[in-house]
């Protein structure tokens, strides 16, 4: 009667290893998978034609008409990279600054000069005229609500094309980068337009 125990012990502890050992596989191979979706990820890499490591069914599904998991950009995004064409050297410092005083006209092509005003208007409204003003007066929304105060008008500063860019560019003061959502041919187009708020 004493023996009945240990042996059903020793049986339980024998079948416990056996199933343990049966499953004991590697990741890439496993016998049985009870969550694939959470096994095996769904996340995909951008513009990746996505594959499953698990269900043959799976495969090749595309999610869009371009046969990737990504929609193409939208026309229009700021690019990553610098545009080549217009190259901008001039350094992030007091120097820069004082170099960008002494450009005074833009590289863009001069027979576009209306098409060039009429984009950077558009983009000055979308992103500078909340506190400069749609004149240029320094009375934009958020300094008329004192959110931010010291927005000069531009007919009191010293400015030129080439600043204009520079602190676009770069920043200065109150003023942050603006380098992240603007193409170097729309802050140029803007600078062009902040001349025109100037003169007027």
């Amino acid at each position: 009667m004493k023996k009945t125990p240990s042996l059903y012990k020793g049986f339980l502890i024998l079948l416990s290893s056996g199933y343990i050992l049966q499953n004991c596989s590697s990741k890439s191979d496993p016998k049985r998978v009870y969550m694939p979706d959470i096994y095996y990820s769904k996340a995909y890499e951008p513009y990746a034609d996505p594959v499953s490591p698990y269900r043959e069914e799976d495969n090749r599904v595309l999610l869009f008409k371009n046969g990737t998991t990504s929609l193409l950009p939208v026309i229009g995004t700021v690019a990553r990279t610098e545009d080549d064409s217009l190259p901008y050297t001039l350094p992030d410092s007091n120097e820069g600054y004082e170099a960008s005083l002494k450009i005074l006209t833009s590289p863009l092509d001069l027979n576009q000069k209306t098409e060039n005003l009429e984009r950077g208007k558009a983009i000055y409204q979308m992103n500078c005229a909340i506190c400069h003003g749609d004149i240029g007066d320094g009375q934009g929304e958020l300094v008329k609500n004192e959110k931010i105060l010291g927005v000069p008008n531009y007919k009191d500063r010293d400015i030129t094309i080439g600043s204009i860019y520079y602190v676009i560019m770069y920043g200065r003061n109150n003023m942050g980068s603006y380098a992240s959502q603007l193409t170097p041919a729309d802050r140029w187009k803007i600078a062009e337009y902040v001349m025109q708020l100037k003169k007027q």
